[in-house]
């Protein structure tokens, strides 16, 4: 599949990179708008390590603008007070907007650290919490839920809640769901996640392989899946079928692999390679409601499952 059958939803214009704009964090909210972060270069730290723009990080307190796409109409917001070293971002409803940091640490009162702001419809920070410590993968459900996967430190480290791999928080930051020992394996860390209507995917990794987790909040149930692509870099679920992703990493192409829910189990039925208008790096796909929306360098496509 070409570039020419993935329709383009948004891409960071020629005038604002040569206005020194760099497009951030970005994120797919529950009605299907894509939100993007943009920074100043002047404000950024440019990783000589780490390929593409997850190399680029904010080293002090600054202010951005965000950009939603929504039914092809941009709006943009002026964002005040963005913390250093934030790397997450998810819409909330009455649209609000969260930012977070994949990083926390005990303060010298004994607390952990506040790692994630919630931010007004304009742009104003309104509330800060800690959701947990080494932060892989955040997405957000229709009731407001923020939903996590955790890194190793994370989950080996001494944050209670971070220590089953994943969780689910309310904008209070209070924690409100955690597996409580029904996984099958233990997990070592996240690697996509998606919503489906009122239902949460979770894909994660352990010492005994891949997995998908499908969380329904309503009614507190799990089920977990054996994961049939290696190295999943992004979900999306429709029913009965699933698409995933795994990337060339600093290339611009991906592996998207067509499944279906055969006996309960997800088995790949296609697999073809995707050229995406830029170079893939992490991060580089969200699911929402069937739909996988893809990163290529600055601009945006998006895929039907």
């Amino acid at each position: 599949m070409t570039l020419g059958r993935l329709p383009v939803v948004w891409s960071l214009s020629p005038e604002d990179a040569q206005a020194g704009w760099r497009a951030l964090w970005w994120s797919v909210g529950p009605n299907s708008e894509l939100a993007v972060m943009l920074i100043h270069e002047r404000n950024l730290y440019c990783s000589p390590h780490v390929k593409g723009w997850v190399g680029w990080s904010v080293p002090a307190p600054c202010d951005g603008i965000l950009v939603v796409i929504s039914n092809g109409v941009e709006r943009r917001t002026s964002v005040t007070g963005i913390d250093e070293w934030s790397s997450h971002l998810a819409l909330l409803s009455w649209s609000r907007f969260l930012l977070a940091s994949g990083r926390t640490r005990r303060g010298q009162d004994g607390n952990w650290e506040r790692n994630a702001v919630v931010y007004s419809p304009g742009g104003y920070p309104v509330s800060h919490f800690c959701i947990g410590d080494d932060v892989d993968y955040v997405v957000t459900d229709r009731d407001g839920g923020i939903w996590t996967a955790h890194g190793d430190e994370g989950i080996y480290g001494n944050h209670p809640e971070s220590s089953a791999g994943l969780a689910r928080w309310n904008t209070d930051g209070a924690h409100t769901w955690s597996p409580k020992g029904r996984l099958p394996v233990w997990p070592l860390g996240g690697s996509a996640a998606a919503t489906e209507g009122a239902i949460t995917w979770l894909a994660w990794y352990s010492h005994e392989g891949a997995f998908l987790s499908r969380v329904d909040p309503t009614t507190d149930h799990i089920t977990s899946y054996r994961n049939p692509l290696k190295d999943t870099d992004g979900i999306a679920v429709r029913g009965t079928r699933m698409l995933l992703t795994h990337r060339f990493h600093n290339r611009p192409d991906i592996e998207l692999s067509r499944a279906e829910l055969i006996d309960n189990a997800w088995v790949i039925t296609t697999q073809e390679r995707l050229r995406l208008p830029g170079p893939v790096v992490m991060r580089c796909a969200q699911g929402r409601d069937g739909a996988l929306w893809l990163r290529g360098g600055d601009t945006w496509t998006r895929i039907e499952a």
